[in-house]
């Protein structure tokens, strides 16, 4: 991979006082290269994921330093995944209630089809997480997970080399339309303050 072994990325936190989420940066180590074209835009995520990217993704290792981010109190070990900004925008207000907690480490979606499952799936689990939370709950969680992860299955969507965006997903299924997504990727790059 060469270079930083870190991958940072800004993603949705808890909400705070305010009611908006706490944007914080996710720590994990890089899957992919930063191979860009002639024009200095990066190259699709199959052509710069290797096998030794592929390799941590199978096993989930490069989620480790996520452990970094429970520390501080950006995550927990249990609770809905942090997806990205740009996904975030694209949510429903009720969708959004997935913020009302810390995002973590591994939870319900991540158990029940991970990235195979469709967008819709993943964001009722996170619901009905958040809806019944639990000491026990989260302990089956944990070992579930385990299970998972020996398991090495699900870790990406069936015909992508990395999972679709939210947005995208909208888009493909007509949803929404190229205006609406253009206007929520510009809110996303504000939100993100690139």
């Amino acid at each position: 991979m060469r270079g930083n072994p870190f991958f940072l990325q800004k993603r949705p936190g808890k909400k705070s006082k305010n009611g908006k989420e706490r944007i914080f940066r996710l720590v994990k180590f890089r899957t992919m290269s930063n191979k860009r074209d002639s024009s200095g835009k990066l190259l699709p995520d199959e052509l710069r994921l290797n096998k030794y990217g592929k390799f941590l993704r199978s096993t989930s290792l490069d989620e480790l330093p996520e452990l970094f981010n429970i520390f501080i109190g950006n995550m927990s070990i249990i609770g809905p995944r942090p997806q990205l900004v740009r996904d975030m925008v694209f949510m429903t207000k009720e969708q959004r209630r997935r913020h009302d907690i810390r995002p973590g480490l591994s939870g319900l979606a991540q158990v029940n089809g991970r990235n195979n499952i469709t967008w819709e799936q993943k964001l009722e689990y996170d619901l009905q997480y958040v809806d019944a939370i639990t000491l026990f709950g989260d302990f089956m969680l944990i070992v579930r997970t385990i299970f998972k992860v020996f398991k090495r299955e699900n870790t990406v969507r069936d015909g992508t080399a990395s999972d679709i965006d939210y947005g995208d997903w909208l888009l493909q299924k007509g949803t929404i339309d190229e205006a609406e997504y253009n206007q929520k990727q510009l809110e996303a790059e504000n939100l993100m303050g690139d």
